[in-house]
């Protein structure tokens, strides 16, 4: 659906990784999530509901990372509240769906030690000036900061997993949003000097916060988005209260209609409503006036509940067991 929908809308030599995928050669995925607080709003969900629909499709392992580490060195927190919000963070990522089978989740704090080789290869080849032309370091910046992108590097090549993949060459495809691009153009620049594949990506638009193009999603601000541990009722408070909507006056839009492009109500239905049918009606007759901002805003927080309910009710489930089957070092299964 969202690819359909150009939600993710474009990619870094995918190319490479379905020729082998048709070729019947192993590939593996790898995403991550910098854990910043210990509730993930709607925004946070979609990669992981989009790498799961890739692990389906593909069959295949897939590396999670949560940059605890990253959070540490960015933000005022102390180490345990990192580690705290990236367990409270795996809860919700293992509610997504993904295949216990075939999904390895770890955190920088404790994967670090047989990660680090291939951290210290990255940092050896990426020099203070690219990194500085890249992510725009200043002098008063901290020395974790300018080396942490080799960390976020490091999962790309699978030398960093020698219990999954051994010494074997294959390619690696990173589900993410655009913004993440940067880190991945540096990966891929000395992917050929460590003897592995340049990773390939498929990149996503930006998940627009509820007041629209003019906010930002912020933990700060409970109002800015969906979170995941929200009530029907504040749901529906949140999209009926807060969610920008292109209709300013009523009798403006009568006489005119609107344009959606702007309107986050229905731009959230392009995220989480299956029926391209219905999508397209809605579409149409709300342009044109025929349906009212209410009633769009009415269908999208039936979908909202409704999808929030059952991450909920999966969220439950993962226990301290589940959490340590996803995060414990071992070869994957081999499904009969």
């Amino acid at each position: 659906m969202w690819l359909r929908r150009g939600l993710f809308f474009c990619h870094r030599d995918i190319n490479a990784v379905l020729d082998d995928v048709e070729k019947g050669n192993k590939i593996y995925l790898y995403t991550g999530r910098g854990p910043s607080s210990d509730a993930l709003h709607l925004g946070h969900l979609i990669p992981f509901i989009f790498t799961k629909y890739l692990q389906d499709a593909f069959d295949c392992q897939l590396v999670v990372q949560l940059t605890d580490d990253e959070k540490y060195l960015w933000k005022p927190v102390t180490i345990a509240d990192t580690e705290k919000y990236a367990i409270e963070n795996i809860k919700d990522i293992i509610a997504s769906g993904l295949n216990p089978k075939k999904t390895f989740i770890f955190t920088d704090y404790t994967y670090m030690e047989r990660m680090y080789p291939v951290v210290t290869k990255i940092q050896s080849r990426v020099t203070f000036n690219q990194v500085k032309g890249i992510f725009g370091f200043q002098p008063h910046d901290n020395l974790g900061k300018i080396s942490f992108p080799a960390i976020q590097a490091a999962p790309a090549f699978p030398e960093s997993f020698p219990h999954l993949f051994g010494k074997q060459k294959i390619r690696c495809l990173i589900p993410c949003a655009i913004d993440q691009d940067p880190y991945f153009r540096m990966t891929r620049d000395h992917a050929e000097s460590l003897g592995a594949y340049k990773p390939s990506l498929i990149m996503s638009k930006f998940f627009p916060a509820l007041q629209g193009s003019m906010g930002k999603m912020s933990a700060s601000d409970p109002n800015s988005a969906i979170y995941l541990i929200d009530t029907p009722q504040q749901i529906a408070d949140k999209i009926n209260n807060h969610a920008y909507c292109s209709v300013q006056d009523i009798k403006e839009f009568k006489k005119n209609g609107t344009n959606v492009d702007d309107d986050v109500p229905y731009q959230y239905l392009r995220f989480f409503l299956n029926d391209d049918q219905q999508l397209e009606k809605i579409k149409n007759d709300y342009e044109s006036a025929q349906m009212m901002p209410q009633d769009v805003k009415n269908i999208l927080i039936h979908q909202l509940q409704e999808l929030v309910m059952n991450h909920q009710i999966e969220r439950q489930k993962v226990t301290d067991e589940v959490i340590k089957h996803f995060m414990e070092i071992r070869k994957p299964e081999v499904i009969k």
